[in-house]
């Protein structure tokens, strides 16, 4: 067989096999309409009272506060470092992670190595998922609220410990404080 056909020939074989082990049910538009489906019927079966809300739904992307403070109030920045107490659950309500102890002995997460306090982390740098830190960037110091957000914006496709993949997450987050970033000095 001529060398070149036999390259093309290879060259079509592997990219035949290759695209014939995507799984045309884990794309991300699928996995994204997935999660608004579970995270709709989660809102529906455990409606969450707010003083006030936000919501995406093209993104799944829900977020309703508990206790709200005065608007005029400025917004996190990047840069800005916060400390923050957190309960993260999956839609079946299982807790999987917290900063708080009494909430990890009464979820049966308890690790006796762990020591709760609030998350201490300077925004934009990474250090939490996207999710996360999007749904503090709308918040205040002093504002407590519960964020629904889809997979994509939480662990995506990778397990991690307790949260299987594509699972999307809740949070319930409490602000405690702000300090403004380095940012802020430089216009």
């Amino acid at each position: 067989m001529n060398p070149r056909l036999k390259a093309l020939f290879t060259v079509l074989i592997g990219s035949f096999a290759a695209l014939s082990c995507v799984d045309p049910d884990q794309t991300q538009e699928v996995l994204l309409e997935r999660d608004k489906e579970a995270i709709e019927k989660y809102l529906l079966e455990n409606p969450i009272p707010s003083v006030k809300e936000f919501s995406e739904p093209i993104e799944g992307f829900y977020m309703f506060w508990e206790v709200s403070v005065d608007p005029e109030l400025n917004n996190l920045l990047r840069g800005d470092t916060v400390r923050v107490d957190y309960t993260g659950k999956l839609l079946s309500n299982k807790v999987f992670d917290t900063s708080i102890e009494q909430i990890a002995r009464d979820n049966g997460v308890f690790d006796a190595n762990r020591n709760y306090q609030p998350l201490r982390f300077a925004v934009g740098n990474g250090f939490a998922i996207s999710g996360f830190e999007f749904a503090l960037s709308l918040m205040r110091a002093g504002e407590k609220a519960t964020v629904i957000f889809p997979s994509r914006l939480g662990y995506g496709s990778q397990p991690n410990g307790p949260v299987p993949a594509n699972s999307p997450l809740i949070f319930e987050l409490d602000l405690i404080e702000v300090k403004n970033g380095l940012n802020h000095l430089n216009p």
